[in-house]
């Protein structure tokens, strides 16, 4: 029983987000030393919980939007996400202590090139937006003033003008390519963004030696 608590206690579950970001803690974590079994690189492999090299550590692999909440409502400890999503879901059992500098992109306003043309920013009063990002979009045209109707998707923003589900993106943007490929181009930015490192506030009561450790070491494998 004595020891069943103490594996429990010593049990860390650490939440990756799929996708491009996630190719990019990786190499990160392994300079913390941390490495996930060798089937969490198999992707025939449908599972989404891994054991890695360090006893007592988990990895759960789920969709980037998910990391904050799964690690907000304490199914998972600590984990990567993007300040996008922090800012989007804003649960205040979340503590964000450091910035990973990977990720890195801007959270844009766009619409159709033609549309820019004669239209002003600073003359808006009411927008139609499409975006994954209803919440931000609101607090940051509220910020001016601006009325926004925000159409939620979780994909294929791009589509909105074109289809006329909405003059207007809010998307994360990177290079661009994908706006010109679309026939849209930025005309303001929101946030810069970049993935973070969160943690459940209660786990780091909890278990706060085993968690400040762990921050510490991706620390410094983000400044080494």
């Amino acid at each position: 029983m004595l020891c069943r608590l103490l594996e429990e206690k010593l049990k860390l579950i650490f939440a990756l987000p799929k996708g491009r970001i996630l190719n990019e803690a990786l190499p990160l974590l392994e300079r913390a030393g941390i490495k996930p079994e060798s089937s969490f690189h198999d992707n025939e492999d449908r599972r989404l919980i891994f054991r890695t090299n360090v006893s007592g550590l988990h990895i759960i692999r789920v969709r980037s939007f998910d990391v904050a909440t799964f690690v907000a409502f304490g199914a998972a400890h600590i984990g990567v996400v993007g300040s996008d999503v922090l800012m989007e879901f804003d649960y205040p059992e979340n503590y964000s202590p450091l910035d990973l500098k990977i990720g890195k992109c801007r959270m844009m306003v766009a619409q159709p090139v033609k549309l820019k043309v004669d239209d002003d920013p600073a003359r808006w009063s009411h927008v139609s937006v499409a975006t994954k990002y209803p919440e931000v979009t609101k607090q940051h045209f509220a910020a001016r003033g601006v009325q926004a109707e925000c159409i939620k998707l979780n994909g294929a923003m791009e589509l909105a003008p074109k289809l006329g589900l909405a003059k207007r993106i809010v998307d994360l943007v990177d290079t661009g390519k994908t706006l010109k490929e679309n026939g849209l181009v930025a005309v303001e930015q929101i946030a810069d963004v970049s993935s973070r490192l969160v943690v459940n506030r209660a786990a780091l009561k909890t278990k706060p030696e085993l968690l400040r450790k762990w921050v510490e070491r991706i620390r410094e494998a983000v400044n080494g």
